[in-house]
């Protein structure tokens, strides 16, 4: 995969047009800032974002049916502690 600077592409903005995939970097900071992909890509991500968030919600799903058991056995469990903690375990 090829790299550019924010600073080549608002120069040279035709730049994109030669790659399919690309990671756009913050020279200044050392980090990546994104990806640019190729608009013939973008009905493969589509389905990948489709995809994971139909198991982002059955997981919500198995979440709160397991929750409902717990709270039946100990009435004390705080649930949206649970949640916030498994969510940021998970997502």
């Amino acid at each position: 995969m090829n790299t550019i600077t924010i600073s080549d592409i608002q120069r040279n903005l035709h730049k994109l047009d030669d790659f399919d995939i690309i990671e756009i970097i913050d020279k200044k900071r050392h980090i990546t800032k994104g990806y640019f992909l190729d608009k013939r890509y973008q009905v493969l991500v589509e389905s990948l974002v489709k995809e994971r968030d139909a198991k982002k919600e059955l997981l919500l799903e198995e979440f709160k049916n397991v929750s409902k058991n717990v709270t039946k056995i100990d009435p004390n469990i705080d649930i949206l502690k649970l949640d916030k903690d498994i969510n940021s375990d998970i997502f």
